[in-house]
C-alpha cells in the first residue's frame, strides 16, 4: 500500500512525497513487515517516483514536512536551494532515528531541539561543500551500511 505525504521541496514549493505505507491505518506502531520494510529502508522506494518527477535527487537533504521550512534562518534558507534528496549525509548520521527517538521521554522535543538542528547544520555544510565524489560516497554507504562517522568526515574535510 502507497503512503503519500506532504513535504516541502525546492523553493519552498510542496509536493506530494511517495513512500510504502508501515504502519496500518488507524494504528500507531509498525507492524513486522513495515519494521522491515522500515529498517532496510525499502519503505522509500516509491520516491523514485519522485526522482523521475524532478521532484527530488538521489542525494540532498531529506524533504521536510510543512512547518519545519519556516523555521529556517538566515544562510541556513540556503536548503531551500537544493532539491530534496532520498539519502544525504544527515540521513546516514540518523540512519537510526526512530530507536533513538524512542530512548526518550518526550521524542518531539528531542527532535526540534537536538536532532533538527543537527541536520539543518549537517546539511548546511552539505550545501556549501557538495560534489559529485561526496555524493557518490554518500549512496555508497547508504546502499552498503558500513561505519560512516559523518561529524568525522565532516571535520576532516578538505576542499579541493
Amino acid at each position: 500500500m502507497l503512503f503519500q505525504q506532504v513535504r516541502i521541496g525546492r523553493y519552498g514549493v510542496p509536493f506530494v512525497i511517495y513512500k510504502l505505507r508501515t504502519i496500518p491505518v488507524g494504528a500507531t506502531q509498525p507492524t513486522a513487515w513495515g519494521r522491515f520494510l522500515r529498517s532496510t529502508k525499502l519503505d522509500e522506494l516509491p520516491q523514485l517516483v519522485n526522482l523521475l518527477k524532478g521532484d527530488m535527487a538521489l542525494v540532498g537533504p531529506r524533504p521536510d514536512v510543512p512547518g519545519y521550512a519556516d523555521l529556517l534562518q538566515g544562510e541556513d534558507r540556503i536548503l531551500l536551494s537544493l532539491k530534496p534528496g532520498i539519502t544525504g549525509l544527515a540521513s546516514l548520521k540518523y540512519r537510526n532515528e526512530e530507536a533513538l527517538l524512542s530512548q526518550h521521554d518526550a521524542p518531539l522535543l528531542y527532535n526540534d531541539t537536538v536532532i533538527w538542528p543537527d541536520k539543518v547544520r549537517i546539511n548546511v555544510w552539505y550545501a556549501r561543500h557538495r560534489t559529485f565524489w561526496m555524493d557518490l560516497k554518500i549512496l555508497f554507504y547508504t546502499f552498503f551500511p558500513f561505519s560512516f562517522d559523518v561529524d568525522l568526515y565532516i571535520s576532516n574535510y578538505k576542499d579541493s
